[in-house]
């Protein structure tokens, strides 16, 4: 994987971390998710008006993939309203590329090489390995079945939204713009539905959280375009594995910020999700 993608694909994964702490700080998943997508499409509302269109190819990538993002907020905001982020986070992040990954040389025609199968297995591996250090709490229960439920099958809608989206980012020749009309599709409606059932609520929360639809909505934009823009630089499934290290970001944040329990499985965990970042970056 070229440097600057590497880079790219890193600092997004930072960001993603942030955006989905943020998420989860607060008292409702569904109004906070209707924030961050809400200010993610004020942001392309803001600058698509100064970028060229994306090529007319990329249109029905660009809608399947909003019907498919659709989805991924909706199960996003259920499995977090359900468990703890160290559990669904590492659940919808290290499966999701695994299935990338499996399916890229069919639908991509991507071979991928050694050692990028290598730093992909690495990474997903920490990451997954990471859920088998919770806590009873979230192991057992109905509440961590239905999280585990809704994590797994994000994790499909996931890979398959990525996939779309390294075919239609190509196609576009306007990786920005293509993420921007993106963002844009998917956030009004979902802003427009949390007005017409809570108008009320949702005001009195954004006033509150403002800083959710600023800081939220831009880590959103820029973890996604960031990830798509690497995706024209690098293979599909390299990109979305290397991705995933936003774990390493989210094990940090949901420690010193949610306060959750890191324990040395985790951590050592994270070693192996770095050793797979790093085996990315050798040659093939």
């Amino acid at each position: 994987m070229p440097t600057d993608a590497l880079i790219a694909v890193l600092f997004g994964a930072a960001l993603h971390a942030g955006w989905n702490t943020a998420i989860k700080t607060g008292a409702d998943t569904r109004l906070d998710m209707a924030l961050v997508t809400g200010g993610s499409a004020a942001i392309a509302l803001a600058l698509l008006p100064v970028l060229p269109a994306p090529d007319a190819a990329s249109v029905p990538y660009l809608l399947l993939s909003f019907a498919l993002q659709s989805v991924y907020y909706r199960l996003l905001a259920a499995a977090y309203r359900t468990g703890d982020l160290s559990h669904a986070y590492p659940l919808m992040r290290g499966t999701a590329p695994l299935l990338v990954a499996a399916a890229s040389g069919v639908l991509l025609g991507e071979a991928l090489s050694a050692t990028a199968w290598t730093g992909i297995l690495l990474v997903c591996g920490g990451v997954l390995a990471i859920t088998l250090g919770r806590g009873r709490a979230t192991r057992r229960g109905a509440n961590g079945l239905a999280t585990t439920g809704f994590s797994l099958a994000n994790a499909a809608v996931i890979a398959s939204y990525t996939v779309v989206d390294g075919l239609g980012v190509r196609l576009s020749g306007q990786p920005a713009a293509y993420t921007l009309w993106l963002f844009l599709l998917t956030g009004l409606p979902l802003l427009a539905a949390a007005l017409w059932r809570q108008p009320r609520r949702l005001a009195a929360y954004a006033r509150t959280r403002w800083w959710v639809v600023l800081g939220g909505g831009a880590c959103s934009v820029g973890s996604y375009g960031l990830a798509l823009w690497a995706m024209t630089r690098a293979p599909v499934a390299s990109a979305a594995a290397l991705r995933e290290t936003s774990i390493l970001f989210a094990l940090l944040l949901s420690r010193l910020v949610l306060k959750e329990r890191v324990g040395p499985l985790r951590l050592a965990a994270g070693s192996v999700i770095a050793l797979g970042a790093v085996a990315m970056r050798l040659p093939g």
